[in-house]
C-alpha cells in the first residue's frame, strides 16, 4: 500500500514486549523505563490478527523486536501463526543474542527466517559497559546457535561516539570469520531530530522508508521519530492501518514519549 507520500509501505516492525534483559545505553535509561502490565500487551493471537490484516494490504516482511523479544515466552508459537500467513514471505528478528541458545533451532522450525543481533564490540568489559551488565560470551554463544539451526545472521553494530575503526574492523572480521552479514547503525537520540545521512545503513533516509510500527500496547507507529500513534480498532483493523498509513509524515522529526526500547528501534 501506498502512503500520502507515494512511499510503498510493505515492512511491518512488531515490538512484542517493552521488557528486556539487558540495559543498552543507546535503548534505554539505566533505570529502565515503566513498563506495560500484562494485561495490557497484546496476546500473540491479536499479533497475528494484525499481521494478516497487513499482509492483505501488502506488507511480505515483518520483524519482530522489543524490548527484548526472547524474553516473552512461547514467541515460537508467535512465529508459527506469522508463517501459517501465505502472504508473509519474510518473517526476521532483532535481538541481542543472549536467549538464542536454546531458542534458535525452534525459532528456525517454526518458520523464522533471520536473526539481527546486536554487538557493538568484541571486548568483554566495554560489552558489559555497553549493556550495562550484559556478558559478550552469551551473545557468542547467542549467535553460534544461531549458525548452527541454519538461521542467517546479521550483525547490528551501532557506532557509537567513541567506537575505532579498530573494533569495527574486529567485528567485521569476527563476522566474515563465523559467516554472518554487518550493517553500522548511526546512534541517535529520538529527542533530537531525525538526519538523514549517508554514511551508515541505519536509519534509512525517510525518502524510502517503507515500514509501520506496531507497538506491545496494541498502538500503530507511522515514524519512529515521531509521537503519532493510532490505536488498533480490532473491529477495523485494515482500516487502523490505513489511518496510520494516512498519517505518516514525510519525514521524521523527534519522539518525545517513549524510548527506543518501547518502541522496537
Amino acid at each position: 500500500m501506498l502512503d500520502s507520500y507515494g512511499r510503498e509501505l510493505q515492512y511491518l516492525r512488531i515490538s512484542v514486549t517493552d521488557r528486556c534483559n539487558l540495559r543498552c545505553v543507546y535503548c534505554m535509561p539505566a533505570e529502565g523505563v515503566k513498563l506495560l502490565r500484562h494485561e495490557d500487551i497484546l496476546s500473540y493471537e491479536q499479533i497475528a490478527a494484525v499481521a494478516r490484516a497487513a499482509a492483505r494490504l501488502g506488507f511480505g516482511k515483518i520483524r519482530l523486536t522489543g524490548g527484548e523479544p526472547l524474553v516473552r515466552k512461547g514467541i515460537s508459537d508467535l512465529v508459527g501463526l506469522l508463517r501459517a500467513i501465505p502472504e508473509v514471505r519474510v518473517i526476521a528478528m532483532t535481538t541481542n543474542g543472549t536467549l538464542l541458545p536454546p531458542l534458535a533451532a525452534e525459532l528456525k522450525a517454526a518458520g523464522l527466517d533471520s536473526v539481527n543481533v546486536s554487538l557493538d564490540t568484541l571486548d568483554e568489559a566495554r560489552y558489559a559497559m555497553l549493556t550495562r551488565g550484559g556478558r559478550l560470551r552469551d551473545a557468542l554463544a547467542g549467535i553460534d546457535a544461531a549458525l548452527a539451526a541454519s538461521l542467517p545472521v546479521k550483525l547490528n553494530v551501532v557506532a557509537m561516539e567513541d567506537s575505532t575503526e579498530k573494533e569495527h574492523q574486529e567485528l567485521r572480521e569476527y563476522a566474515d570469520s563465523v559467516g554472518a552479514s554487518f550493517q553500522f547503525i548511526a546512534r541517535y537520540s529520538l529527542r533530537d531530530e531525525k538526519m538523514d545521512g549517508g554514511e551508515y545503513d541505519r536509519p534509512p533516509p525517510c525518502g524510502v522508508c517503507d515500514r509501520l510500527r506496531l507497538l506491545a500496547n496494541g498502538s500503530l507507529r507511522p515514524c519512529l521519530h515521531g509521537n503519532i500513534e493510532v490505536p488498533v480498532d480490532f473491529s477495523d483493523i485494515e482500516g487502523s492501518i490505513r489511518k496510520a498509513a494516512r498519517l505518516k509524515p514525510a519525514r521524521g522529526h523527534t519522539c518525545d514519549d517513549l524510548e527506543v526500547g518501547q518502541i522496537g528501534g
